[in-house]
């Protein structure tokens, strides 16, 4: 049996420069030095997957320049498998990323070779434990991947990021519903300000056939809705330095997780941890823990009992 993670997305490269606070419209203000750093929503899960300790191969484009060999090579250091990655002729995908002083940040995407990646150009598909998605390659691509993975009875991870209105097909074939509150509160037209409005939220989503809707809600953590049992997990109390791939790192680690067999209250302790430890430092992948790291972490706050084996 696999336990395999298989990520669809994106690969970026990042530009990120540190800002006093965000500007206004109209309004210029001068940052730090800028910084370069490998990203794309699918390439930051699928690096914090491995991390995390799965086994995980990357299907995405990157561009025939320099920044996409450099985006190969990192995800292949990185331990991720790369043999069904395509090189598409033009641009790779790049970020623009400000990050103010309380780490907040605004993000700029420009697809690149992601907008690119079409259903034409997916592999064959193979056996795989999880299927880890998010919405910054065309949404027909997502789609054809979750509709094969369905048929498969493989699970379906969607973290709908940029969110975008779905159509209920696709929701249907999502088994994890993964997104923050402004996206829930997109999704759902319903304000998420609270933990409460968060529950109300997620068991909404769910009507629509997802089985379990997990919202993440940063400094006041996370609620989740399956089945008939929801609860809410509080954040871990650390030092915010940079939130850029909080939520890849919790998607990562949570999927690696699920698949390699733990129940869903294990897999969000550990993506808990896994996003905490992720803000504490700068950049996309170079902030995202490894598996001993976040064990330590859930050893020292008095939760290792929920790490995975």
């Amino acid at each position: 049996m696999t336990t395999l993670v298989r990520v669809v997305g994106s690969l970026n490269l990042d530009l990120v420069v540190q800002v006093p606070r965000h500007p206004g419209p109209g309004e210029t203000v001068l940052g730090s030095d800028y910084a370069t750093y490998p990203g794309g929503k699918g390439a930051n899960q699928a690096v914090a997957a491995a991390r995390a300790g799965a086994q995980v191969e990357m299907w995405g484009a990157v561009g025939s320049d320099g920044f996409g060999r450099f985006l190969k090579e990192n995800l292949d250091q990185n331990g991720v498998d790369t043999r069904h990655l395509r090189e598409l002729e033009g641009p790779s995908g790049i970020a623009l990323i400000t990050v103010d002083r309380a780490g907040q940040n605004r993000i700029v995407v420009s697809p690149g070779a992601n907008g690119r990646y079409t259903p034409a150009q997916l592999p064959p598909w193979t056996p795989a434990a999880m299927v880890l998605l998010q919405l910054e390659i065309p949404l027909a691509t997502v789609q054809a991947v979750a509709e094969q993975a369905f048929a498969q009875g493989i699970p379906v991870l969607l973290n709908p990021a940029p969110v975008v209105p779905l159509p209920g097909s696709l929701l249907r074939q999502v088994r994890y519903l993964v997104l923050n509150e402004s996206e829930a509160a997109a999704l759902a037209q319903s304000p998420v300000e609270t933990p409460a409005q968060a529950e109300k939220v997620a068991q909404a989503l769910q009507q629509q056939g997802i089985p379990t809707v997990i919202i993440t809600l940063g400094g006041a953590g996370l609620v989740w809705a399956d089945g008939e049992e929801r609860g809410h997990l509080p954040a871990h109390p650390v030092l915010v330095v940079d939130t850029t791939a909080a939520g890849d790192s919790f998607c990562g680690a949570l999927a690696a997780c699920l698949a390699a067999g733990k129940s869903l209250r294990e897999a969000l302790r550990f993506a808990n941890a896994a996003a905490a430890l992720c803000v504490t430092r700068p950049g996309a992948q170079p902030s995202l823990p490894h598996r001993a790291e976040i064990e330590a972490f859930l050893a020292a706050s008095g939760s290792h009992r929920q790490s995975p084996s």
